[in-house]
Protein backbone atom coordinates (compact mmCIF):
# COMPACT_ATOMS: atom_id res chain seq x y z
CA UNK A 1 0.00 0.00 0.00
CA UNK A 2 1.16 3.58 -0.60
CA UNK A 3 0.80 5.63 2.48
CA UNK A 4 1.68 9.37 2.99
CA UNK A 5 2.33 9.21 6.70
CA UNK A 6 1.96 12.03 9.05
CA UNK A 7 2.93 12.36 12.69
CA UNK A 8 -0.66 11.31 14.23
CA UNK A 9 -0.23 7.57 15.79
CA UNK A 10 -4.43 8.15 15.32
CA UNK A 11 -3.77 8.54 11.65
CA UNK A 12 -1.47 5.42 11.48
CA UNK A 13 -3.73 3.08 13.51
CA UNK A 14 -6.86 4.12 11.34
CA UNK A 15 -5.61 3.69 8.10
CA UNK A 16 -4.10 0.05 9.66
CA UNK A 17 -7.71 -0.93 10.57
CA UNK A 18 -8.80 0.09 7.15
CA UNK A 19 -5.95 -1.83 5.45
CA UNK A 20 -6.76 -4.89 7.28
CA UNK A 21 -10.66 -4.65 6.32
CA UNK A 22 -10.01 -4.20 2.91
CA UNK A 23 -7.35 -6.60 2.19
CA UNK A 24 -9.47 -8.90 0.53
CA UNK A 25 -11.42 -5.98 -1.41
CA UNK A 26 -9.24 -6.43 -4.96
CA UNK A 27 -7.53 -3.87 -6.43
CA UNK A 28 -8.40 -0.51 -4.49
CA UNK A 29 -9.07 2.29 -6.86
CA UNK A 30 -10.38 5.08 -3.85
CA UNK A 31 -7.96 7.12 -1.82
CA UNK A 32 -8.52 7.45 2.10
CA UNK A 33 -7.57 11.54 3.67
CA UNK A 34 -7.22 11.76 7.26
CA UNK A 35 -8.06 14.59 9.47
CA UNK A 36 -4.68 16.50 9.00
CA UNK A 37 -4.27 15.81 5.15
CA UNK A 38 -2.72 12.18 5.14
CA UNK A 39 -3.31 10.78 2.23
CA UNK A 40 -3.52 6.68 1.57
CA UNK A 41 -3.45 6.81 -2.78
CA UNK A 42 -4.51 4.05 -4.09
CA UNK A 43 -2.94 1.25 -5.28
CA UNK A 44 -0.15 1.76 -8.00
CA UNK A 45 -1.53 3.05 -11.19
CA UNK A 46 -5.11 3.31 -10.32
CA UNK A 47 -6.52 6.78 -10.77
CA UNK A 48 -9.11 7.62 -7.07
CA UNK A 49 -12.58 7.24 -8.74
CA UNK A 50 -13.95 8.92 -4.97
CA UNK A 51 -12.32 9.99 -2.10
CA UNK A 52 -12.85 8.61 1.79
CA UNK A 53 -12.85 11.72 3.38
CA UNK A 54 -12.20 10.74 7.85
CA UNK A 55 -13.02 14.14 9.39
CA UNK A 56 -11.59 13.40 12.55
CA UNK A 57 -9.92 10.67 14.61
CA UNK A 58 -12.70 9.20 15.74
CA UNK A 59 -14.25 8.87 12.68
CA UNK A 60 -13.29 5.02 11.41
CA UNK A 61 -14.61 4.06 14.80
CA UNK A 62 -18.03 5.49 14.46
CA UNK A 63 -17.94 3.72 10.75
CA UNK A 64 -18.04 0.40 12.39
CA UNK A 65 -18.95 0.40 15.80
CA UNK A 66 -21.94 -0.47 17.57
CA UNK A 67 -21.69 -3.35 14.51
CA UNK A 68 -25.52 -2.51 13.52
CA UNK A 69 -26.63 -1.36 9.78
CA UNK A 70 -26.92 1.60 10.34
CA UNK A 71 -23.45 2.42 11.53
CA UNK A 72 -21.84 3.39 8.29
CA UNK A 73 -24.90 5.68 6.95
CA UNK A 74 -24.73 7.68 10.50
CA UNK A 75 -21.15 7.85 9.79
CA UNK A 76 -21.79 9.66 6.65
CA UNK A 77 -25.04 12.21 7.67
CA UNK A 78 -23.27 13.05 11.03
CA UNK A 79 -20.12 14.10 9.28
CA UNK A 80 -17.56 11.64 10.88
CA UNK A 81 -17.08 10.81 7.15
CA UNK A 82 -17.53 12.87 3.31
CA UNK A 83 -17.20 11.18 -0.14
CA UNK A 84 -15.57 13.65 -2.13
CA UNK A 85 -15.65 12.05 -6.13
CA UNK A 86 -17.85 9.12 -7.84
CA UNK A 87 -20.33 8.62 -4.59
CA UNK A 88 -21.58 5.91 -7.14
CA UNK A 89 -18.22 4.05 -6.93
CA UNK A 90 -18.37 3.78 -2.98
CA UNK A 91 -21.21 1.33 -2.98
CA UNK A 92 -18.60 -1.27 -4.28
CA UNK A 93 -17.25 -0.66 -0.63
CA UNK A 94 -20.49 -1.22 1.09
CA UNK A 95 -21.06 -4.18 -1.23
CA UNK A 96 -17.79 -5.48 0.10
CA UNK A 97 -18.47 -5.15 3.16
CA UNK A 98 -21.89 -6.17 3.70
CA UNK A 99 -21.07 -9.39 2.18
CA UNK A 100 -17.97 -10.21 3.81
CA UNK A 101 -17.74 -12.90 6.28
CA UNK A 102 -14.87 -13.27 8.85
CA UNK A 103 -13.94 -16.08 10.93
CA UNK A 104 -14.64 -15.42 14.72
CA UNK A 105 -11.09 -15.16 15.58
CA UNK A 106 -11.02 -12.69 13.12
CA UNK A 107 -13.92 -10.84 13.91
CA UNK A 108 -12.21 -10.45 17.35
CA UNK A 109 -8.97 -9.58 16.62
CA UNK A 110 -10.52 -6.30 14.47
CA UNK A 111 -12.90 -5.48 17.58
CA UNK A 112 -9.99 -5.26 19.54
CA UNK A 113 -8.28 -2.93 17.33
CA UNK A 114 -11.45 -1.12 16.97
CA UNK A 115 -12.21 -0.73 20.19
CA UNK A 116 -8.84 0.73 20.45
CA UNK A 117 -9.04 3.41 18.02
CA UNK A 118 -10.05 6.96 18.99
CA UNK A 119 -14.04 7.39 19.98
CA UNK A 120 -15.90 10.34 21.12
CA UNK A 121 -19.26 11.89 20.72
CA UNK A 122 -20.37 13.15 17.88
CA UNK A 123 -22.67 16.84 17.70
CA UNK A 124 -26.43 15.24 16.51
CA UNK A 125 -27.76 17.92 14.48
CA UNK A 126 -29.71 17.26 11.36
CA UNK A 127 -32.53 14.75 10.52
CA UNK A 128 -32.56 12.43 13.43
CA UNK A 129 -34.62 8.94 13.61
CA UNK A 130 -37.83 8.55 12.95
CA UNK A 131 -39.84 7.86 16.32
CA UNK A 132 -42.79 6.30 15.55
CA UNK A 133 -45.71 4.93 17.92
CA UNK A 134 -48.50 2.74 17.72
CA UNK A 135 -49.12 -0.83 16.22
CA UNK A 136 -46.48 -1.51 12.89
CA UNK A 137 -48.64 -0.69 9.98
CA UNK A 138 -51.67 0.21 11.61
CA UNK A 139 -53.19 3.37 10.10
CA UNK A 140 -52.81 5.64 12.88
CA UNK A 141 -48.55 4.84 12.29
CA UNK A 142 -48.18 4.74 8.83
CA UNK A 143 -49.19 8.39 8.50
CA UNK A 144 -46.64 8.84 10.95
CA UNK A 145 -44.24 6.87 9.02
CA UNK A 146 -45.52 8.87 5.57
CA UNK A 147 -45.35 12.49 6.91
CA UNK A 148 -41.41 12.08 7.82
CA UNK A 149 -40.33 10.71 4.53
CA UNK A 150 -42.73 12.93 2.13
CA UNK A 151 -43.59 15.74 4.69
CA UNK A 152 -40.04 17.29 4.47
CA UNK A 153 -40.58 20.12 2.00
CA UNK A 154 -42.56 19.95 -1.39
CA UNK A 155 -39.88 22.87 -2.50
CA UNK A 156 -37.12 20.21 -1.72
CA UNK A 157 -38.68 17.43 -4.11
CA UNK A 158 -38.92 20.42 -6.58
CA UNK A 159 -35.36 20.18 -6.44
CA UNK A 160 -34.23 17.21 -7.93
CA UNK A 161 -37.53 15.49 -9.34
CA UNK A 162 -38.87 15.83 -12.77
CA UNK A 163 -41.19 18.23 -13.14
CA UNK A 164 -44.44 16.25 -12.79
CA UNK A 165 -42.71 15.12 -9.52
CA UNK A 166 -42.71 11.51 -10.01
CA UNK A 167 -41.36 9.67 -7.11
CA UNK A 168 -40.81 6.20 -8.92
CA UNK A 169 -38.41 4.93 -11.72
CA UNK A 170 -38.92 6.19 -14.75
CA UNK A 171 -38.66 4.59 -18.45
CA UNK A 172 -35.97 4.73 -20.60
CA UNK A 173 -35.46 4.30 -24.27
CA UNK A 174 -31.86 5.59 -23.93
CA UNK A 175 -29.95 6.14 -20.79
CA UNK A 176 -29.28 9.40 -22.66
CA UNK A 177 -32.68 10.57 -22.62
CA UNK A 178 -33.86 13.81 -20.15
CA UNK A 179 -35.74 12.83 -17.28
CA UNK A 180 -39.01 14.73 -17.66
CA UNK A 181 -39.33 12.76 -21.05
CA UNK A 182 -38.57 9.48 -19.25
CA UNK A 183 -40.98 9.80 -16.98
CA UNK A 184 -43.47 11.09 -19.18
CA UNK A 185 -42.95 7.87 -20.98
CA UNK A 186 -43.24 6.02 -17.62
CA UNK A 187 -46.87 7.70 -17.06
CA UNK A 188 -47.75 6.46 -20.11
CA UNK A 189 -46.90 3.20 -20.04
CA UNK A 190 -48.58 2.52 -17.05
CA UNK A 191 -51.89 4.24 -18.83
CA UNK A 192 -51.90 1.62 -21.30
CA UNK A 193 -51.05 -0.91 -19.35
CA UNK A 194 -54.18 -0.24 -17.70
CA UNK A 195 -55.93 -0.17 -20.76
CA UNK A 196 -57.29 2.70 -19.70
CA UNK A 197 -60.51 4.47 -21.01
CA UNK A 198 -62.36 7.86 -21.66
CA UNK A 199 -64.97 8.21 -18.50
CA UNK A 200 -63.19 5.05 -16.50
CA UNK A 201 -63.19 6.11 -12.95
CA UNK A 202 -59.14 4.95 -12.08
CA UNK A 203 -58.33 4.93 -8.29
CA UNK A 204 -54.21 6.14 -7.44
CA UNK A 205 -52.92 4.61 -4.28
CA UNK A 206 -50.29 6.61 -2.80
CA UNK A 207 -50.72 9.14 -5.82
CA UNK A 208 -47.76 11.25 -4.80
CA UNK A 209 -48.04 14.89 -5.99
CA UNK A 210 -50.71 14.34 -8.48
CA UNK A 211 -48.33 13.40 -11.76
CA UNK A 212 -49.89 10.32 -11.97
CA UNK A 213 -53.94 11.43 -11.82
CA UNK A 214 -53.69 14.62 -13.86
CA UNK A 215 -51.51 13.18 -16.85
CA UNK A 216 -54.52 10.10 -17.07
CA UNK A 217 -57.07 12.70 -16.85
CA UNK A 218 -55.79 14.80 -19.39
CA UNK A 219 -54.73 11.96 -22.01
CA UNK A 220 -56.72 9.02 -21.61
CA UNK A 221 -59.95 11.02 -20.26
CA UNK A 222 -60.74 8.88 -17.00
CA UNK A 223 -62.04 10.39 -13.71
CA UNK A 224 -59.31 9.85 -11.18
CA UNK A 225 -58.99 9.64 -7.45
CA UNK A 226 -55.29 10.02 -6.21
CA UNK A 227 -55.00 9.35 -2.44
CA UNK A 228 -52.02 9.94 -0.17
CA UNK A 229 -51.00 10.06 3.25
CA UNK A 230 -48.81 12.80 3.03
CA UNK A 231 -50.34 16.29 3.82
CA UNK A 232 -48.23 18.46 1.50
CA UNK A 233 -48.95 16.00 -1.09
CA UNK A 234 -52.41 16.90 -1.01
CA UNK A 235 -52.02 20.72 -1.08
CA UNK A 236 -49.18 20.95 -3.84
CA UNK A 237 -51.45 18.00 -6.09
CA UNK A 238 -54.84 19.80 -5.51
CA UNK A 239 -52.66 23.15 -6.47
CA UNK A 240 -51.54 21.64 -10.01
CA UNK A 241 -55.28 20.30 -10.92
CA UNK A 242 -56.71 24.00 -10.06
CA UNK A 243 -53.85 25.14 -12.17
CA UNK A 244 -54.66 22.58 -15.26
CA UNK A 245 -58.26 23.08 -14.62
CA UNK A 246 -59.43 19.53 -13.86
CA UNK A 247 -61.26 19.91 -10.82
CA UNK A 248 -64.51 18.23 -12.67
CA UNK A 249 -62.22 14.61 -13.34
CA UNK A 250 -59.28 14.82 -11.04
CA UNK A 251 -58.69 15.66 -7.32
CA UNK A 252 -56.49 14.28 -4.42
CA UNK A 253 -57.55 13.42 -0.98
CA UNK A 254 -55.52 13.20 2.50
CA UNK A 255 -56.65 9.30 2.84
CA UNK A 256 -55.23 5.52 3.78
CA UNK A 257 -56.07 2.73 1.44
CA UNK A 258 -58.29 0.67 4.62
CA UNK A 259 -60.90 3.32 4.33
CA UNK A 260 -61.83 3.91 0.22
CA UNK A 261 -65.12 3.14 -0.49
CA UNK A 262 -66.54 2.98 -4.01
CA UNK A 263 -65.97 1.39 -7.22
CA UNK A 264 -63.66 1.46 -9.87
CA UNK A 265 -63.04 0.36 -13.05
CA UNK A 266 -58.82 0.78 -12.68
CA UNK A 267 -56.51 0.66 -9.58
CA UNK A 268 -53.00 1.71 -9.68
CA UNK A 269 -50.38 2.16 -7.03
CA UNK A 270 -46.49 3.43 -8.25
CA UNK A 271 -43.97 3.61 -5.47
CA UNK A 272 -46.33 3.10 -2.47
CA UNK A 273 -45.83 -0.73 -2.01
CA UNK A 274 -42.76 -0.59 -0.13
CA UNK A 275 -45.35 0.83 2.55
CA UNK A 276 -47.44 -1.70 3.06
CA UNK A 277 -45.75 -4.26 5.05
CA UNK A 278 -45.84 -7.95 4.47
CA UNK A 279 -48.30 -8.90 7.40
CA UNK A 280 -50.24 -6.44 5.65
CA UNK A 281 -50.38 -8.06 2.51
CA UNK A 282 -53.43 -9.97 2.58
CA UNK A 283 -55.35 -7.05 3.75
CA UNK A 284 -53.88 -4.71 0.77
CA UNK A 285 -55.10 -7.37 -1.92
CA UNK A 286 -58.32 -7.94 -0.33
CA UNK A 287 -58.87 -4.32 -0.67
CA UNK A 288 -57.76 -3.61 -3.97
CA UNK A 289 -60.17 -6.33 -5.27
CA UNK A 290 -63.33 -4.86 -3.51
CA UNK A 291 -62.51 -2.05 -4.87
CA UNK A 292 -62.71 -2.93 -8.39
CA UNK A 293 -65.05 -3.78 -11.03
CA UNK A 294 -66.11 -6.79 -12.58
CA UNK A 295 -63.47 -6.86 -15.40
CA UNK A 296 -61.21 -4.55 -13.76
CA UNK A 297 -57.36 -4.24 -13.74
CA UNK A 298 -55.46 -3.49 -11.23
CA UNK A 299 -51.23 -2.31 -11.57
CA UNK A 300 -48.69 -2.61 -8.55
CA UNK A 301 -45.87 -0.93 -9.24
CA UNK A 302 -42.97 -1.69 -6.46
CA UNK A 303 -39.54 -2.83 -5.71
CA UNK A 304 -38.92 -6.67 -5.00
CA UNK A 305 -36.07 -8.28 -2.72
CA UNK A 306 -34.66 -11.12 -3.98
CA UNK A 307 -35.35 -14.47 -3.11
CA UNK A 308 -31.47 -15.08 -2.66
CA UNK A 309 -30.70 -11.45 -0.94
CA UNK A 310 -29.59 -11.89 2.80
CA UNK A 311 -32.06 -9.75 4.95
CA UNK A 312 -29.79 -7.90 7.33
CA UNK A 313 -30.36 -8.23 11.28
CA UNK A 314 -31.66 -5.24 13.25
CA UNK A 315 -32.91 -2.00 11.74
CA UNK A 316 -31.54 -0.78 8.23
CA UNK A 317 -30.42 2.69 7.74
CA UNK A 318 -32.82 2.83 5.24
CA UNK A 319 -35.57 2.42 7.61
CA UNK A 320 -33.73 4.53 10.41
CA UNK A 321 -33.43 7.50 8.38
CA UNK A 322 -35.69 7.10 4.91
CA UNK A 323 -38.78 5.20 4.69
CA UNK A 324 -39.95 3.99 8.27
CA UNK A 325 -41.50 0.64 8.46
CA UNK A 326 -40.80 0.15 4.89
CA UNK A 327 -40.37 -3.14 3.64
CA UNK A 328 -39.08 -4.87 0.53
CA UNK A 329 -41.22 -8.64 -0.38
CA UNK A 330 -39.76 -11.16 -3.33
CA UNK A 331 -42.11 -11.52 -5.81
CA UNK A 332 -43.19 -14.78 -5.47
CA UNK A 333 -44.90 -13.55 -1.95
CA UNK A 334 -46.29 -10.99 -3.51
CA UNK A 335 -47.80 -12.95 -6.14
CA UNK A 336 -49.11 -15.52 -3.34
CA UNK A 337 -50.87 -12.78 -1.84
CA UNK A 338 -52.51 -11.51 -5.00
CA UNK A 339 -54.00 -14.83 -5.98
CA UNK A 340 -55.08 -15.60 -2.81
CA UNK A 341 -57.07 -12.31 -2.70
CA UNK A 342 -58.81 -14.09 -5.45
CA UNK A 343 -56.51 -11.45 -8.32
CA UNK A 344 -55.64 -13.00 -12.02
CA UNK A 345 -52.11 -12.42 -12.17
CA UNK A 346 -51.75 -11.34 -15.62
CA UNK A 347 -48.56 -9.92 -16.59
CA UNK A 348 -45.05 -9.46 -14.32
CA UNK A 349 -42.26 -7.08 -15.50
CA UNK A 350 -38.92 -6.03 -13.81
CA UNK A 351 -37.38 -2.70 -14.69
CA UNK A 352 -34.32 -3.10 -12.91
CA UNK A 353 -32.02 -1.40 -15.05
CA UNK A 354 -34.30 2.19 -15.68
CA UNK A 355 -34.79 2.30 -11.46
CA UNK A 356 -30.72 2.25 -11.66
CA UNK A 357 -31.04 4.97 -14.80
CA UNK A 358 -33.16 6.81 -12.52
CA UNK A 359 -31.66 7.17 -9.69
CA UNK A 360 -28.36 8.57 -10.78
CA UNK A 361 -30.35 11.04 -12.66
CA UNK A 362 -31.72 12.26 -9.07
CA UNK A 363 -28.44 12.01 -7.54
CA UNK A 364 -26.91 14.27 -10.02
CA UNK A 365 -29.34 16.91 -9.67
CA UNK A 366 -29.34 16.53 -5.85
CA UNK A 367 -26.02 17.17 -6.23
CA UNK A 368 -26.08 20.25 -8.47
CA UNK A 369 -28.55 22.00 -5.94
CA UNK A 370 -26.57 20.81 -2.50
CA UNK A 371 -26.51 23.93 -0.65
CA UNK A 372 -30.89 24.50 -1.68
CA UNK A 373 -31.02 21.22 -0.38
CA UNK A 374 -29.66 21.62 3.00
CA UNK A 375 -31.04 25.03 3.33
CA UNK A 376 -34.48 23.28 2.93
CA UNK A 377 -33.92 20.29 5.24
CA UNK A 378 -31.60 21.80 8.02
CA UNK A 379 -29.17 18.85 7.44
Amino acid sequence: MSITLGNDPAVRASFAFLGEVLADYGPRDFAVRAWDGTVWEPDAGLPARFTLVLQHPGAVRKMFWPPRPYTLGEAYIYDDIDIEGDIHAFFAVLSYLYEMRPRLRQRLRWLRRLLALPGGERPRSGRLPAQLSGAVHSPQRDRQAISYHYDVSNEFYQLWLDRRMIYSCAYFADPSDDLDRAQERKLDYICRKLRLLPGDRLLDIGCGWGGLVIYAAQQYGVHALGITLSRKQVELAQERIRQAGLQDRCRVEYQDYREVTGAFDKLVSVGMFEHVGSKMLPVYFQKAYSLLRPGGVFLNHGIALSGWERRPRGQPFSQRYVFPDGELKPIHATLKAAEEARLEVRDVESLREHYILTLQNWVRRLEAHADEARRLTNE
